[in-house]
């Protein structure tokens, strides 16, 4: 298990931002836990100091294509990129320095898998650069799919056999469980669970972990499969747990 960092961009700045709260009615604003003028590239670099690799770099919506490329190269090779890639854009990322490119929206598509456009970026990108964003959202007991920024619930529910048949395309799974992202109350420990039970390749949740102790839980309920993100807990993003005793964390449990 690994600790993955991660540098979520919207309008061009670092944010933390409440997964839920998007939207695209017109004035409204999601909820912004934290927002820095500090540049991501900063952030990049401070990353690749501490040798904290494949955590990823997010797009959230335009106005972010510059800020992502800085970040990116402040940490060649060292991190993944996400948010509207595309066969014609990944390409872009991939030669800027993200070792791998993050596909959500562009592989689900009216509520299903799209199987001509998995196939098709699974083919441009290769399968060892592809990372599919599996984050969801907790219904009547299921885990959807959500895409668009986390505002569309597909038909399709985490399972071992949706494992199973999308890991032959891709060489990791991202999975944010959006109706906690952000809140800093806890992990969804059946959601880590499943991952761990299920999960046939390398995973990284994200969502609610807000102490070393939620970071222990993902080890145990993840069967050391599951790798973790920390966003709005940090104190690198407002936050009261010290990115310093989470490195140190993942440094322990390397070993």
């Amino acid at each position: 298990m690994r600790f993955r960092p991660c540098i979520d961009l919207h309008d061009g700045k670092v944010k933390q931002i409440v997964g839920s709260s998007f939207s695209d009615e017109p004035g409204v604003s999601p909820v912004t836990n934290f927002e820095t003028e500090r540049p991501p590239a900063d952030f990049a670099a401070m990353y690749q100091r501490d040798d904290l690799r494949g955590g990823h770099v997010i797009m959230l919506g335009n106005g972010n294509h510059q800020a992502a490329l800085a970040a990116l190269a402040a940490f060649p090779g060292g991190m993944h990129i996400g948010g509207g890639i595309t066969p014609e854009n990944a390409s872009t990322y991939l030669d800027a320095g993200a070792s791998h490119v993050i596909v959500t929206s562009y592989v689900f598509r009216d509520g299903l898998v799209n199987g001509p456009n998995l196939r098709t970026i699974t083919r441009v990108v290769g399968r060892k650069r592809l990372v599919l964003d599996l984050s969801c959202k907790e219904v009547d007991g299921e885990y959807l799919v959500a895409t668009d920024r986390w505002q569309k619930l597909t038909d399709v529910a985490l399972s071992k056999q949706t494992l199973t048949d999308l890991s032959q395309y891709c060489d990791e799974f991202l999975v944010h469980g959006a109706h906690v992202e952000g809140k800093q109350r806890g992990i969804d420990e059946d959601l880590v669970e499943l991952l761990g039970r299920y999960s046939p390749i390398p995973v990284t949740y994200a969502g609610g972990a807000r102490s070393i102790e939620d970071l222990e839980r993902i080890r145990i309920l993840g069967r050391g499969k599951v790798d973790a993100t920390i966003g709005s807990a940090l104190d690198i993003f407002g936050g009261g747990l010290p990115y310093a005793d989470v490195v140190a964390w993942h440094r322990r449990v390397l070993v």
